[in-house]
């Protein structure tokens, strides 16, 4: 993992060494609506790391990373993390990688 300074973002890697990267901006965005992970950073970013990884049906540049957290509160178990994997061109035409955290939340699943 790295920390951008300028971007404030944080970049990690998943089990196939995809690079995707969290903004400063994601995060609180993702605390503010789901405070169940305002003391999970690193939880959050072990789930992009370590975490299943699923396609989503309705829309395939999505996927869902899933790891166990036995620290959240509220009876949830588990870090679900979305994931938007896409494409940004540069000025000059180049195609580079746009892989990003959408959202994150915590919920109960069977273990």
């Amino acid at each position: 993992m790295s920390n951008d300074n300028e971007m404030q973002r944080w970049i990690i890697y998943d089990r196939g060494n995809r690079g995707i990267y969290l903004t400063k901006e994601r995060w609180e965005h993702i605390v503010s609506k789901h405070n169940e992970l305002a003391d999970h950073f690193n939880e959050l970013l072990d789930t992009i790391r370590y975490g299943r990884r699923r396609q989503e049906r309705r829309d395939p540049q999505r996927y869902r990373y899933r790891e166990v957290c036995y620290t959240l509160p509220d009876d949830n178990n588990h870090i679900t993390a979305v994931v938007v994997f896409s494409f940004h061109t540069l000025t000059d035409g180049t195609m580079v990688e746009n892989n990003f955290v959408a959202t994150a939340w915590g919920e109960d699943l069977p273990i």
